[in-house]
């Protein structure tokens, strides 16, 4: 990236383009528009995840103000709250839920060795969902209690990067265990859970398919210990028990042996205990591996830091779920330049610099790491020979 263009436009090169236009020929989405295209659409919603905007009125005054760079941001239809709220109401939101898993997809293939701090080569996943509260009167169609609305975001995140893999938006109503119905386990990897996806009729049909899981047991789970295996007890381990199921139901929804790890945690005062199909690595690795989980919240607090009540920009269930999909993109091109560029910050620290500088002119690795960044490549490629 060159000095002298925004960083906002440095940001946006990142973003496949033909991937894009394909998405939109898919669904139409520019069918019988002559102004404000989906890519207009898609770069001021993205100006608006980045910058935390509040409203489309926010949205409109700020790009407004600054009108003279808004050919150099890339938007070249007229800025206008109606205009913006016309094409989240009517535009399909799949063709940001296709966009957004085109760049899962180059995220993910760049984090596969992304380094877990454990001594485990598999796949790791934190399945859990997040639900956003709602007005029922403002959005009826997200049902949830007779008082109130919401939409409940199920979230599988590649815990290699952080990056998430599959995203499934329903109504509040809509109980977590039920996501596991849809998603298809991948075999050999590890996928870690709270207590609300405990259904062990689901977790023998993952077992089946060769994946493990990790999740907490619930206080009324019955069982009978078959064996105990030595643990070093001294960083919080108490046992690593293989048990069958008990329970009159659960012994015939689980008929196989399972592991039980319980493990205190020192720092909370918190004691665990963990239930997993895995019978290979360590007690430890076990324990280790269920503390990765809290990545997904974190992933779920940027989320709402951008989709809070006041900030959904359309009360339609397309509107809504177009915004959650551009939030997810943006997300994830950030993830991609965080690795291309090789920038050691984190994503969230990548993403409040990026708020207060989108209409800086410096190099966008420069304003991220706030080193004194020089392209030496380029400034030779221009300096003129005096001897051969």
């Amino acid at each position: 990236m060159h000095t002298g263009r925004l960083i906002f436009s440095q940001v946006m090169d990142y973003l496949p383009t033909h991937i894009f236009r394909q998405c939109v020929n898919r669904y139409h989405g520019n069918r019988k528009i002559k102004n404000f295209t989906c890519l207009d659409q898609f770069l001021c919603m993205a100006f608006a995840q980045l910058t935390y905007r509040e409203s489309l009125r926010d949205i409109e005054v700020c790009l407004r103000a600054q009108h003279n760079k808004l050919y150099h941001m890339g938007i070249r239809g007229g800025i206008a709250r109606n205009t913006l709220a016309n094409a989240n109401k009517t535009r399909d939101w799949r063709i940001y839920a296709d966009l957004a898993q085109s760049l899962i997809t180059t995220a993910r293939k760049l984090y596969i060795n992304e380094d877990l701090g454990l001594d485990l080569d598999n796949t790791v996943y934190a399945l859990d969902a997040s639900t956003i509260d709602l007005c029922l009167s403002v959005f009826p169609w997200a049902t949830f209690r007779q008082t109130k609305a919401a939409v409940k975001l199920h979230t599988l995140l590649d815990l290699r990067g952080n990056i998430p893999t599959f995203i499934h938006i329903t109504d509040g109503k809509v109980h977590d265990v039920n996501v596991l119905d849809i998603l298809i386990p991948e075999p050999g990897a590890f996928y870690i859970m709270d207590r609300g996806y405990l259904d062990f009729k689901r977790l023998y049909t993952m077992h089946n398919t060769g994946a493990f899981f990790l999740i907490r047991a619930k206080s009324n789970t019955l069982y009978k210990r078959r064996y105990s295996h030595k643990t070093d007890t001294s960083g919080g381990l108490i046992c690593d028990q293989t048990i069958m199921l008990t329970g009159l139901k659960t012994s015939v929804d689980y008929p196989q042996a399972l592991r039980r790890v319980k493990y205190h945690d020192t720092a909370t005062g918190k004691t665990f205990n963990f239930l997993t199909n895995n019978f290979a690595i360590s007690a430890q690795i076990v324990a280790d591996l269920y503390k990765q989980r809290w990545q997904v919240e974190l992933f779920f607090k940027w989320i709402k830091q951008h989709l809070r009540i006041k900030s959904f920009y359309g009360t339609s269930e397309n509107a809504v779920k177009s915004q959650i999909w551009i939030a997810v993109s943006v997300y994830v091109l950030i993830a991609i330049i965080k690795k291309q560029l090789g920038i050691k910050e984190n994503l969230y620290t990548i993403l409040q610099v990026l708020s207060v500088t989108v209409f800086e002119k410096t190099p966008l690795i420069q304003a991220v790491t706030g080193s004194a960044y020089r392209n030496d490549k380029a400034q030779s490629a221009i300096q003129l020979k005096l001897f051969d």
